[in-house]
């Protein structure tokens, strides 16, 4: 099931890339580097939001344009998080943005999408046998369905060498199969970067 998802996601990426948009006249084009440095935590939305800031990770990756304005696109990313509390972690999700333009050069994101992650335990961790004995086994984590829903505030300018669009953004994510007695598990994500435009 899990497997069938992530190549679902890959399979709607590479159908998007073949069907992309042109590049804009104004300077956007398909397929930038978006690259960020994240906070995590394991916490209900805009709850210890201070914590976040101890947990930090790193992400890349890119997006297509639906439309000529570029007001709907498709992301990719890939990102990785510490967490010493409840373990660090892998992601991989394609989130669909709605993008539009506030006034010049200022945009809002509205984002919601799905993906897969891979969690690590923070420690050693053990199981009975069926002897009734405890073993260890070791700190390797297990994989997730996550869905994340985001919100972000950014400043497009394209008229640089290498167009740079700085932006903020904060992620909820609703996370399956953590555990066996809570079936969904929420996270958070404060993320801060820029999506890089390179010219031809």
């Amino acid at each position: 099931m899990k497997i069938k998802a992530v190549v679902f996601v890959f399979g709607l990426l590479h159908a998007l890339v073949v069907q992309a948009q042109p590049d804009s006249p104004g300077g956007y084009r398909n397929m930038p580097i978006i690259v960020k440095v994240q906070f995590h935590n394991l916490a209900m939305p805009f709850k210890d939001v201070k914590y976040n800031f101890n947990n930090v990770g790193l992400g890349i990756g890119t997006e297509l344009s639906y439309n000529i304005r570029n007001t709907w696109v498709q992301q990719l990313t890939a990102t990785w998080h510490a967490n010493k509390t409840v373990g660090n972690g892998i992601m991989l999700y394609s989130q669909v943005v709605w993008r539009p333009n506030i006034r010049s050069g200022l945009y809002t994101e509205i984002k919601a999408g799905g993906g897969y992650k891979y969690a690590f335990r923070p420690v050693e961790s053990y199981k009975q046998n069926n002897q009734g004995k405890w073993e260890a086994v070791g700190r390797k984590g297990k994989g997730m369905l996550v869905l994340p829903l985001g919100v972000s505030l950014g400043y497009q300018s394209l008229k640089t060498r290498a167009g740079i669009s700085p932006f903020v953004s904060y992620q909820f994510l609703l996370v399956s199969g953590y555990n066996t007695s809570v079936p969904l598990v929420p996270e958070t994500l404060i993320q801060v970067g820029s999506r890089i435009h390179l010219k031809k």
